[in-house]
């Protein structure tokens, strides 16, 4: 049989994604179709996924133009709450300038802001249960603020002094607490999805009533693990919630390499029968509500929920990064969805509970917190100063019981650093 004529036919090519704005343009965010404040329906915590696909191409919003918190989704928080939230919000904000300008002072070698994303983290823990397994990327510490985690601890691990518990062992910023629910930051991106729903099948498979919430980039969506995690959520219906949070920018690429031209990130439940939300990130009740939506969902055997937080990276990736170089420099400005700490603080002004004056005081008062702390933290040690830790303790924690060749090699490498410093180690190698 003759080969059918192709001569007629255009040859193929490939479509390369390419961002909307580039340094010198003009960014105009007006074509994104923002729901109003309200309009999404909430469906019933036992609904089957076919019954609510609209939410995730919708977005879920509470807080209005005027800053007062309507429709369907209004979690309906106590004063006492919305001010807590507030303060931990404003916590987390103060505590990363301050550690920037450690990064930039040579006191650590690398960290990550997450500037115009508290809410993601802060308001999604808020409603969580304290015993509740979070498996967090790397702009999720509002976390462990919201659970009362030391700040100090915070700094040492950043600093890799004598008082970190992780003994130096891993890059700043990558916590873990596992009396607080934490579980280790990992730099490989989405490993900790198919962790938080392994967690969840052993929860479940235990009879316990504790769920799991898992967060990672838009960009991380496109990993292998993103598609292991979502297949044994759905298969096996684990208590589990997977958040996406959708900032715009993976490092330098934007969310169109990830996907992000063809649909939305909360319409990938869809394909595996979960059910999706698509949730305005930067409104702090928005994200209390969902999040406290899939917990119950998780929490009554009603399965998994994947939720998509639609912000925006306000600054770096991270102190290595330079965002001028990449994207308009009018986008942080024209975000039409605004900042979560701002639009929170309004609302709670509208409510009649703020005010300026307070708030400014607030964050006089963390500032000057955090900047204490910080002298404390670096009083242990800073980048730079020596190895902190004891020299020993690079041969401990691997094995529960040391074997044999271990020990001996540990000796033998105490023996020969003694044998180079007979007076004693410098200050600060342990």
């Amino acid at each position: 049989m003759a080969a059918p004529d192709k001569s007629n036919l255009p040859p193929l090519k490939l479509h390369v994604p390419e961002p909307k704005f580039r340094p010198g343009d003009t960014a105009d965010f007006s074509g994104l179709g923002i729901p109003d404040a309200g309009v999404t329906p909430r469906p019933d915590e036992s609904a089957a996924p076919d019954d609510m696909r609209d939410l995730a191409y919708g977005l879920v919003r509470v807080l209005d133009d005027d800053y007062r918190a309507v429709g369907p989704w209004d979690p309906r928080l106590s004063d006492e709450q919305l001010l807590e939230m507030l303060r931990t919000m404003a916590l987390t904000r103060a505590f990363d300038e301050r550690m920037f300008r450690a990064q930039r002072q040579g006191k650590t070698s690398f960290y990550m802001k997450c500037t115009g994303e508290e809410a993601t983290s802060v308001a999604a823990a808020f409603a969580l249960d304290r015993e509740d397994m979070c498996f967090p990327s790397y702009r999720q510490q509002g976390i462990l603020f919201a659970r009362g985690y030391p700040m100090i601890e915070m700094m040492n691990q950043i600093f890799s002094n004598s008082g970190d518990k992780l003994k130096g062992r891993q890059l700043p910023i990558m916590y873990c607490s596992r009396e607080d629910g934490f579980f280790t930051v990992s730099g490989n991106l989405a490993t900790q999805y198919p962790q938080a729903v392994g967690w969840a099948m052993a929860s479940a498979a235990k009879g316990d009533t504790r769920i799991a919430a898992a967060w990672t980039g838009e960009g991380s969506t496109a990993e292998g693990d993103f598609h292991s995690a979502a297949t044994f959520a759905a298969v096996y219906n684990a208590p589990v919630i997977m958040n996406i949070v959708n900032n715009q920018w993976a490092i330098s690429s934007f969310s169109g390499f990830a996907g992000g031209e063809r649909t939305t990130f909360a319409a990938r439940a869809v394909g595996y029968g979960i059910a999706g939300l698509r949730v305005d990130g930067n409104d702090a009740l928005a994200v209390y509500a969902a999040t406290q939506w899939a917990a119950n969902r998780a929490r009554t055997n009603n399965g998994p929920t994947i939720i998509e937080y639609f912000t925006y990276r306000s600054e770096a990736h991270s102190t290595s990064d330079d965002p001028n170089g990449y994207r308009s420099a009018q986008e942080r400005e024209e975000w039409p969805l605004g900042d979560p700490i701002d639009r929170l603080k309004r609302h709670c002004i509208a409510k009649g509970i703020w005010d300026e004056e307070r708030h400014a005081e607030q964050d006089k008062e963390l500032a000057e917190s955090v900047r204490a702390t910080g002298k404390e933290a670096e009083k242990l040690g800073v980048l730079g100063h020596g190895m902190h830790q004891p020299f020993r303790t690079m041969f401990e924690d691997v094995f529960e019981d040391m074997p044999w060749h271990l020990k001996e090699q540990a000796e033998m490498a105490i023996a020969e650093r003694k044998e180079k410093f007979p007076k004693g180690l410098p200050r600060g190698n342990g």
